[in-house]
């Protein structure tokens, strides 16, 4: 009887000590979805200067077309 208690209590340690990296999963599945992330950071980061560049040609011409029409 003394061997199989502590045998329970053994698995029951086990099994505690165990229960963070079955809650963890496994890293590999994790890592796409990390750089699939990162790639639509980048391209946020791409349209946001995209976009600022053409606001400020637009503004650009703008100036130029007024210059031009005031003279």
């Amino acid at each position: 009887m003394k061997r199989f208690t502590t045998l329970v209590f053994a698995a029951l340690i086990a099994l505690t000590l165990s229960m963070p990296v079955l809650a963890q999963g496994t890293t590999g599945s994790n890592n796409p979805k990390a750089a699939a992330q990162k790639q639509t950071k980048e391209e946020k980061k791409q349209a946001a200067k995209a976009k600022k560049q053409a606001k400020k040609a637009k503004k650009d011409t703008n100036k130029d077309s007024k210059k031009t029409s005031s003279k």
